[in-house]
């Protein structure tokens, strides 16, 4: 019989029959889902040998929501995976205008969803604008709940930012606005609870995979005390709770000043296992380093509470509404989210087949439009077929 996924005692519980809930995606969705809930399928039966099941429950958000209960984010689809734990979801379109500023802030919000983690490897066989693309293999926790994404800000000639412009002059003496009659205002928390349980989320994630290095990434030779602060505490956190681990040598807790992060992840990428960003930096660095790699559309992506156990898998890419229904989209972002997905219920064996099967495809020269590059160009179910086949 089906059941939920439950947290008891700091682990997550899951039957060999877990409901997991999935939001099909807008756009592109459609064409990946169908084809990515396949290779989930088959990967747990011949890992398992047909003993476990994944029993996958639908939930309406973005533009098919909208369409069918005129509602972008229904409070049910948010009951339901709150009840569910762990979902994974396809590419969400956002409404132009007022409302929701992004459906997958709002979830990450609503869940508080504060670790964003993206691991980005190399695949043999795909394109890659470095000579040496296999020695990037990083995984990413950006603070997902905080920082400028907290949107707080003030349109500039309001009435809004004017009385904040005013208190800023004239009650905590600011005098650093060049032009006060012209600017938004925009504020940016970072707090201590947010950056440590964030730091430690990725100090254990370290631990776990035997990965020793856990880098501090921030702009706090500028921002003393929000980005200067994320480095301090992360550093509090490692002295605190992990020096055993820093005394024996299984970890090593370094920081960069977040633009020469830039440049030596393109330089000397092999220099980095676990990177913890704030919310900002963390979106900049995920795209930069997924192009590494050969693109989002083989970048996965998790929001997780490590506290909670609620999480949610997505992919990382847009809705692409220029190639929907179409069969042209890479479903891999999505593939390789359902293998974080899998492993983080404890399903390794069967995320291996997928990736495995995903390697060999590349191998085979087999790729969707994205990655062809002159060579071939294979349709989604195309691709999904060549590694249902492998599997």
């Amino acid at each position: 019989m089906a059941e939920k996924i439950v947290m008891k005692n700091g682990q997550l519980q899951v039957s060999d029959h877990p409901i997991i809930p999935f939001i099909e995606g807008d756009g592109v969705g459609h064409d990946i889902w169908k084809n990515a809930q396949a290779i989930f399928d088959k990967a747990v039966e011949v890992a398992y040998e047909g003993n476990r099941h994944i029993e996958w429950q639908e939930l309406l958000a973005g533009k098919k929501a909208y369409d069918k209960t005129g509602e972008w984010l229904p409070k049910e689809t948010l009951e339901a995976i709150r009840e569910s734990l762990v979902a994974i979801k396809g590419p969400l379109e956002t409404p132009v205008g007022g409302g929701i500023r992004s459906l997958n802030v709002a979830l990450r919000q609503e869940l508080d969803l504060y670790a964003c983690v993206r691991p980005v490897r190399y695949f043999d066989g795909v394109a890659s604008p470095l000579k040496e693309p296999e020695k990037t293999n990083i995984t990413i926790f950006r603070e997902n709940t905080e920082d400028i994404y907290a949107g707080i800000e003030w349109e500039a000639g309001t009435t809004d930012v004017k009385r904040v412009i005013e208190f800023l002059q004239t009650e905590m003496n600011v005098s650093k606005i060049r032009f006060p009659e012209s600017s938004s205002i925009g504020i940016k928390p970072i707090s201590i609870e947010g950056s440590k349980r964030l730091i430690r989320s990725a100090i254990d994630y370290a631990l776990k995979n035997n990965l020793k290095k856990v880098t501090l990434v921030h702009k706090g030779n500028i921002q003393k005390f929000t980005e200067g602060g994320f480095r301090k505490w992360g550093y509090e956190v490692a002295q605190e709770d992990y020096k055993e681990e820093l005394m024996d040598g299984r970890l090593e807790i370094n920081d960069i000043i977040a633009d020469n992060f830039l440049q030596q992840i393109l330089l000397n990428p092999e220099k980095f296992d676990v990177v913890a960003l704030t919310n900002l930096n963390g979106d900049y660095a995920s795209d930069a380093l997924a192009a590494q790699v050969g693109g989002i559309g083989i970048s996965p992506g998790a929001n997780i509470n490590y506290q909670t156990g609620h999480a949610i898998f997505e992919a990382t890419h847009g809705t692409a509404p220029d190639i929907a229904n179409q069969d042209k989209a890479n479903p891999c972002s999505v593939l390789l989210s359902g293998c974080m997905l899998l492993e983080y219920i404890g399903w390794s064996e069967a995320a291996q087949l997928i990736k495995s099967a995903i390697e060999e495809t590349f191998k085979d020269d087999i790729f969707t439009a994205d990655l062809a590059f002159g060579k071939q160009e294979y349709s989604t179910s195309a691709f999904s077929n060549q590694i249902l086949s492998i599997m």
